[in-house]
């Protein structure tokens, strides 16, 4: 990948294209041309959305994107991208939830129809998973939190059939990560045989909203350029 690039980035439940912030910075002053956008409710109705709806919503934005394309994403993002990589010219997968079969060893958990998080969000809440982010970023997310469907994350738990992409991929992890822990992360990675960068991060959302997602996204990029290099 030379040239003029494109990177679309994927949040994960409960968030929004704001949880980028940091990484769409570093991949613009390197170049890229970036897209990140809100996963929207089908017809407003959050309990009424399938994993099939955002599947359609990040195929229809990768496809609006120049190539050499890339497809980023985070945490159920991830599993999302995994859904379209086959339009994708490099993938980066940050804390993904896992697909079949890896997703046996994830801790079980119940979802209503609508997951609360906008309207259970506290502050306190936010800091403790949010253990690297400055306050500034920590209240930033706080205020933003969205409800999820319900209905996706039952099915994301379920196991959602995934193939390894067949451009480079690389699956980023953190060193603590309660949410997906990374040895499930490197083991998906160990079975596909692509590269995994090991971060410090502590939580599940450090890679993008702590004080090291700078460090971790330009990392990112090295990656990219280096597998534009060997093609």
């Amino acid at each position: 990948m030379t040239g003029t690039r494109a990177a679309l980035f994927v949040h994960g439940a409960g968030g929004g294209g704001w949880e980028w912030n940091v990484w769409r910075g570093v991949f613009e002053a390197a170049g890229f041309q970036v897209a990140a956008p809100d996963l929207m409710p089908v017809r407003g109705n959050v309990s009424a959305t399938h994993i099939e709806d955002y599947q359609a919503q990040v195929r229809a934005a990768l496809a609006a994107l120049p190539r050499p394309r890339v497809l980023v994403g985070a945490s159920l993002g991830g599993l999302l991208v995994l859904g379209a990589a086959e339009g994708a010219d490099a993938v980066v997968l940050v804390n993904p939830l896992p697909p079949a079969p890896w997703l046996v060893d994830m801790p079980a958990r119940d979802w209503p129809d609508v997951v609360p998080w906008r309207r259970d969000a506290r502050l306190s809440g936010t800091r403790r998973a949010m253990p690297e982010a400055d306050d500034a970023t920590t209240l930033y997310a706080f205020r933003h939190w969205r409800d999820e469907s319900g209905v996706v994350m039952r099915k994301a738990q379920s196991g959602v059939a995934a193939e390894r992409p067949a451009c480079p991929t690389l699956c980023v992890a953190s060193a603590h990560d309660d949410d997906v822990p990374p040895a499930i992360t490197r083991a998906m990675a160990d079975a596909w045989g692509v590269e995994v960068l090991q971060t410090v991060s502590g939580s599940h959302v450090g890679p993008l909203l702590g004080r090291e997602a700078a460090g971790i996204a330009a990392q990112a990029v090295e990656w990219l350029n280096r597998a534009a290099k060997t093609g």
